[in-house]
């Protein structure tokens, strides 16, 4: 409901027909898929469009962007509302889409794209929660400028999908905004071991050793996390 982003894989259902539990199939590779910021004239928005497009409804426009099934239950707008005050307050990534947003509000003739940075400033090492200004580019104009390596550019309007890389560090963040409310970086080309696991063959950390370093178990007291290292 809250995602970014849309799941690029073929999930398979023809495997939940009995009444055992549910399971889900993805078949071919998992991948993340983006569409412009704001929908064609003849299609209802979703994914990223409901953070930029009619604000006042945003809580309906989002139980109807589901699928069919899903929107047939009862889900409580007080908790979506709060969901959806939570990241207008601290999730960067919506903060840049209610930029976007404002400034269409200001002109409708000039167009505006969004780039979404690879590269952080800041030390990756430190884990500290990105800014909007790291995040994002707010681009006026063609957007014809040259743009870093897998920077992601989201258009104003244009049809087909648009691929995600999985070396952006905002991957996780785009697709799972629950599990990371803060918008938080994931995986990054650039951080190094430190010094007690120094290695010299792999001075950098790979993208599965992150993975698993990061699987997070909620703890049995308030405000308590549990790490698996």
């Amino acid at each position: 409901m809250f995602a970014f982003t849309s799941m690029g894989g073929c999930i398979d259902n023809r495997i939940n027909v009995g009444h055992g539990p549910y399971c889900f199939v993805l078949n071919g590779q998992n991948h993340h898929l983006i569409r412009s910021l704001l929908p064609d004239v003849d299609r209802s928005p979703n994914f990223m469009q409901l953070y930029v497009i009619d604000a006042k409804n945003e809580v309906r426009n989002r139980i109807r962007a589901l699928n069919k099934d899903d929107r047939n239950q009862n889900f409580d707008p007080n908790i979506i509302q709060g969901l959806h005050n939570m990241f207008d307050d601290h999730n960067p990534l919506t903060k840049v889409l209610r930029m976007a947003r404002d400034r269409f509000r200001e002109s409708d003739y000039m167009p505006v794209r969004l780039r979404f940075i690879r590269t952080r400033k800041k030390d990756g090492r430190q884990y500290n929660l990105p800014t909007t200004s790291e995040v994002v580019a707010l681009i006026v104009g063609d957007g014809q400028q040259s743009r870093g390596t897998c920077d992601i550019v989201i258009k104003e309007r244009g049809k087909g999908l648009q691929r995600i890389t999985e070396l952006h560090p905002s991957f996780m963040a785009m697709q799972y905004p629950l599990l990371f409310p803060y918008g938080e970086d994931g995986f990054r080309m650039d951080i190094t071991r430190n010094s007690r696991s120094q290695n010299s063959l792999q001075p950098k950390v790979k993208g599965n050793s992150s993975a698993c370093e990061n699987i997070m178990l909620i703890g049995c007291k308030i405000e308590s996390v549990k790490h698996i290292h």
